[in-house]
């Protein structure tokens, strides 16, 4: 029987996969514990149309994340934080206080978990971060930390 699988299975497939199976273990396992369903042509058909929907969508929210990545390099991105007469600052800049100021600046959503690395910048100056975005677009983006005072 062919089936096509909901969920990942182990020793069998992945999610979105038709896997040839036995009568027996896609009827007492695999359908009632809705890992599968049976793979029927209107069924198979459908599921191919939604795959391209989300390749569609995939493709464009990596566009998005292409543009966004290349205005920010072409973006000014500077914040003013309170800083000690060496340029220690007075606490910590962190990937929040970044994507809220992103945020600001491109009128877009910009979520702090889209930096690679842990960011708490304690010192005045230029800084390089890395980003990672949505479908895999990465790339640097600096930022210029000036004194408030």
């Amino acid at each position: 029987m062919k089936v096509l699988l909901l969920e990942d299975v182990a020793k069998l497939g992945k999610k979105g996969e038709i896997k040839e199976v036995s009568d027996g273990y896609a009827r007492n396992y695999l359908i009632p514990k809705n890992l599968a369903v049976e793979a029927t042509d209107g069924y198979i058909k459908h599921i191919k149309e939604s795959k391209k929907i989300e390749d569609k969508k995939k493709e464009n929210l990596k566009k998005r994340s292409e543009e966004i990545l290349e205005k920010l390099k072409d973006t000014k991105i500077e914040i003013k934080a309170k800083s000690g007469e060496k340029g220690k600052l007075f606490g910590a800049v962190t990937a929040q206080d970044i994507s809220e100021k992103i945020e600001e600046l491109l009128g877009e959503k910009f979520e702090k978990t889209w930096f690679d690395e842990k960011v708490n910048i304690k010192e005045l100056g230029t800084h390089t971060l890395k980003v990672k975005l949505p479908q895999g677009v990465r790339g640097e983006i600096k930022v210029e930390i000036k004194s408030e005072n």
